[in-house]
């Protein structure tokens, strides 16, 4: 289940286990291939369609904010001053943190308010980033690499606890932008796709004149496998895999680590590194509590 891994070093590590060891890999967040796509109206597949057709132009610009349809959850903020209070006996609470850095027990460190701490999420944005995103990664053909720049506009962030943020941009190396606007932050009438020749709005509105007969002479996206079963026995992977996870997946860490820095990181999509930039390459691969290891 999404998100992949917390971290990109985690990530990496993910890719060499499944290699090594030959197996089959499926992530799960249902809107690559199936279902509405939140407040979209439509599966992913068209809209993969209608980019992939050029009809839009290149480069094109996807804001994912509460206007064009989705919930970056602010409610899943940590608290900046936690009283220690004793351990539930019901609970294994080291084995609760696992590798994460041991902090004293409080309530609002478990349970679903766990996601508003850096030691175990990144908040909403890690919590539905990769639902929102990695559809976004597959639509634009990024599944093999990732964006080269990402810039936050956002309070300075507490170090253990999660706060709110105004806005995420991340840039590829073509130009092509995905923009997070969290809360209400966010011009109402922006498209979800902008493009030089058209956009394209919530519920699935081009303002192409006579976009979908024109579409209809495009081909659709190559099938991708979606049965599990099946890339198991034909081992062919299955359509959101370790490759692919792993690349939407660093989109969303990206974000959380240039929110915890407060500033603007450059990436290497191949050497997997931000660029010149020791303090945020600290946090692509974060330390691990003994006796844990990956």
């Amino acid at each position: 289940e999404k998100p992949m891994t917390r971290t990109i070093g985690e990530g990496k590590r993910v890719m060499e286990a499944v290699k090594q060891y030959g197996r089959m890999f499926r992530l799960n967040t249902w809107f690559r291939f199936k279902d509405q796509f939140y407040g979209l109206g439509t599966p992913v597949k068209p809209l993969k369609k209608l980019v992939q057709s050029g009809l839009l132009g290149w480069p094109l610009k996807v804001t994912i904010s509460k206007h064009t349809g989705f919930d970056w959850k602010f409610y899943w903020v940590g608290k900046e001053y936690l009283e220690p209070q004793p351990v539930p006996p019901e609970l294994d609470y080291d084995m609760w943190l696992g590798p994460a850095p041991y902090k004293p027990y409080n309530a609002h460190r478990v349970h679903q308010t766990f996601r508003g701490y850096w030691d175990y999420d990144a908040g909403g944005l890690g919590d539905m980033g990769q639902h929102y995103i990695d559809p976004v990664q597959y639509i634009l053909g990024k599944d093999n690499t990732s964006p080269v720049k990402v810039e936050v506009d956002a309070p300075q962030q507490h170090p253990d606890a999660v706060g709110t943020w105004r806005s995420v941009t991340y840039t590829y190396a073509d130009g092509c932008q995905i923009v997070l606007w969290g809360g209400d932050f966010g011009d109402p009438n922006t498209p979800y796709i902008a493009g030089p020749k058209g956009n394209v709005y919530k519920n699935f509105v081009c303002d192409i004149p006579d976009w979908e007969k024109k579409l209809s002479d495009y081909p659709d996206p190559e099938p991708q496998i979606t049965d599990f079963i099946e890339s198991v026995k034909t081992r062919q992977p299955f359509a959101l895999n370790e490759r692919n996870g792993f690349r939407s997946a660093t989109i969303v860490n990206m974000g959380g680590v240039a929110l915890r820095l407060n500033r603007t990181l450059h990436f290497d999509p191949e050497k997997l590194e931000f660029i010149n930039d020791d303090a945020a390459n600290r946090l692509i691969d974060q330390p691990i509590r003994s006796p844990w290891d990956i």
